[in-house]
Formats: C-alpha cells, structure tokens, sequence
C-alpha cells in the first residue's frame, strides 16, 4: 500500500485551455475593431501592451525559467509543463498577432511606413526584427510547445522527448528575448525622433 502512494498520480490536462477562449476571443475582438477603427490610442494600446508582454514574458521565459527548469528532475519538468505550457498555447500567439497588427496599422496611420518618413529606417529594422522573432515564436516555439503537450498526454510520456523539446521551447525563447531587447532600443529610437 505504501508503494501506491509513492507512485505518481496520473494527472489529466486539456492541451488547449478552454477557460481562457472567451477572454482571448474578447482580446481578437477588441483588436479588430480597433484595426477598424483606425483610433491612435487604441492601436497604440495594443502594440504596447501585446509588445510589452512578449518582451517580458521571452525574457522571463529564457532568462529566469529556463536556468531553473534546466536543474528540475525530469518528472518536475514534465508536472510544471502539464501546467504552463497549455497557456502558453493561447498566450503567445495571441501577444505576437497584437504587436504585429497593432505596430503596421500604427506605423501605416502616422506614415511612418512612407520611405519619405524619418521614421522609416527604424520602422524597416523594427519589421525585419519582429518578423524573425514572429517567425520563431509561431513556426518554432509553438510546434515544440504543441509537441511538449501531445507528449504529455500518452500514457507514458517520454522524459527525454519532452526535455529536448523544452530546452529547444526555453533556449528559443531566450534567443528571442535577446532580440526583444533590440526591439526596445529600435522603439525607443522612434518614439524620440
């Protein structure tokens, strides 16, 4: 009997967390109809707030998270990934498609995408940067974080599939935390010229 209570209990999750749909359906809404409606402040809004939580969030992931994940015991690695990798099905792709949408329909209302605008080079650096990190985030960090959680979900996930597929989630992230930072030197740049 003592052996049973050792074991680990056999956790069920959802891949896609159906409790956080609504509130992302309302942040795609709010979106839309701020693109719509071309309003400065609420396209400025969601390019702030959507760029500044990426930011924060890949560096946090690659900075902080990963070093402490990279010293869990496999199982602690799989328990927490159960947990956090579902949101971050949602969170990211939500947060990337609110910088980009925000950021062009911003630079094209204030025309800083006319080739005549001061703003202009910083804005092309700005797209090629945040294009590659889009690109990593959506064609590389989430098809791991899809692959993590599909894992997780057999009867016995495997340890070492899981933990080469979060190094390569956690090191991405890391690697586009660096380029965030040069994204905040690019948009510090613009909102002082």
């Amino acid at each position: 009997m003592a052996h049973a209570a050792l074991a680990p209990e056999k956790t069920d999750f959802k891949i896609v967390p159906t409790g956080a749909l609504p509130i992302i359906a309302v942040v795609y809404i709010a979106l839309i109809v701020s693109v719509g409606s071309n309003k400065l402040w609420a396209l400025d809004f969601f390019h702030v707030v959507g760029g500044g939580l990426w930011t924060g969030i890949d560096l946090f992931l690659g900075f902080v998270i990963g070093p402490i994940l990279g010293r869990l015991s496999i199982p602690a690695r799989m328990e927490f990934s159960k947990k956090f990798m579902p949101m971050m099905l949602v969170i990211m792709p939500t947060l990337v498609i609110m910088t980009l949408a925000g950021g062009w329909q911003l630079a094209r209302h204030q025309d800083f995408i006319l080739s005549s605008d001061k703003h202009h080079p910083w804005v092309v650096a700005s797209m090629i940067v945040v294009g590659i990190m889009a690109t990593v985030a959506l064609g590389v960090l989430e098809p791991a974080n899809i692959a993590v959680l599909f894992e997780l979900k057999k009867e016995r996930p495997n340890g070492e599939i899981i933990g080469r597929l979060m190094k390569r989630f956690l090191y991405t992230a890391g690697l586009t935390g660096a380029m965030q930072v040069a994204t905040l030197i690019i948009m510090t740049r613009i909102a002082t010229l």
